[in-house]
């Protein structure tokens, strides 16, 4: 098994940028933790008068149009929002890691099959496939975080098989099979650990892309359901009141962007730490 010389510390010092993309993505993952214990209403009740402006003395971010706290809302939506993404990018990427190293080590028609499977769903552009996907089977959040799985889970197999192709033909990998282990014993055993790097700049990168995704079927009416609290469908709520309460467009739009941007940020300074293309990821 082949060592890595960089340490955890280095990797999150390597640059500003980084440091400052894990800051926010830390800070975001706080919140969305903590969500419930920290809001001072809950994120459905009605609390006050309708479109309160920020900085009321009860409601520090304002209400919304029906007298909600804005607050409480938009920390509740962020755990939805992170929620959906995360996991279903971490089950695409889990999964979609398997797959791409037995297919990179054991070729030949299985490798065959499996990215066939990956070029026909990498054909369907991937908002038109999740919001089908969506129409037909709900808009629960089990859905969206499944749908979200699978949506990037053959991007996730070609990135990583094309980084397992280049450790499958090294020494280590063949004193393996003159050990005698198994194939299964090579791919989770001597494969996967060094192609780990990869798999986590993926799950950033992708995690990122999901955000934005689940941010924009909300918008679209085709997210997550109301009352539930999110970033998206919060802006959608919002439009109808652009000009005379902007805050309800601008804070949730604010709180997308700041979690996308340290996401890319924590991920382009990881993949550059790890010498890796971060901009290979979002195929």
């Amino acid at each position: 098994m082949l060592a890595n010389d960089k340490s955890l510390g280095s990797i999150l010092t390597h640059s500003p940028g980084t440091t400052i993309g894990v800051a926010l993505v830390t800070l975001h993952l706080f919140c969305a933790l903590f969500a419930p214990l920290l809001i001072p209403y809950g994120p459905t009740q009605l609390v006050g008068t309708p479109m309160v402006s920020p900085g009321h003395a009860d409601f520090v971010l304002g209400t919304d149009v029906i007298g909600r706290d804005y607050l409480s809302r938009l920390m509740m939506g962020g755990r939805t929002s992170i929620t959906v993404a995360m996991v279903g990018v971490l089950g695409a990427v889990l999964i979609g890691t398997f797959f791409a190293v037995s297919s990179a080590y054991i070729g030949g028609l299985y490798d065959d099959v499996i990215m066939r499977i990956v070029d026909t769903k990498l054909s369907i552009p991937g908002i038109l496939f999740v919001a089908l996907f969506v129409v037909g089977f709900g808009r629960s959040v089990a859905v969206l975080t499944v749908v979200v799985g699978l949506s990037y889970f053959p991007g996730a197999v070609r990135t990583i098989r094309a980084q397992a192709l280049t450790q499958v033909p090294l020494a280590y990998v063949k004193a393996a099979r003159l050990r005698g282990e198994s194939v299964l014993s090579v791919i989770l055993r001597e494969l996967t650990p060094n192609v780990i790097e990869v798999v986590v700049v993926e799950f950033a990168i992708r995690t990122s892309s999901a955000i934005l995704i689940v941010s924009a079927l909300s918008f679209l009416g085709l997210g997550i359901s109301p009352p539930t609290p999110d970033w998206g469908l919060m802006v959608s709520e919002g439009v109808g009141q652009i000009y005379s309460a902007p805050w309800l467009i601008l804070l949730p739009a604010f709180f997308i962007s700041t979690l996308v941007i340290g996401l890319n940020f924590a991920s382009d300074g990881l993949a550059n730490a790890l010498g890796l293309d971060a901009a290979r990821g979002l195929s």
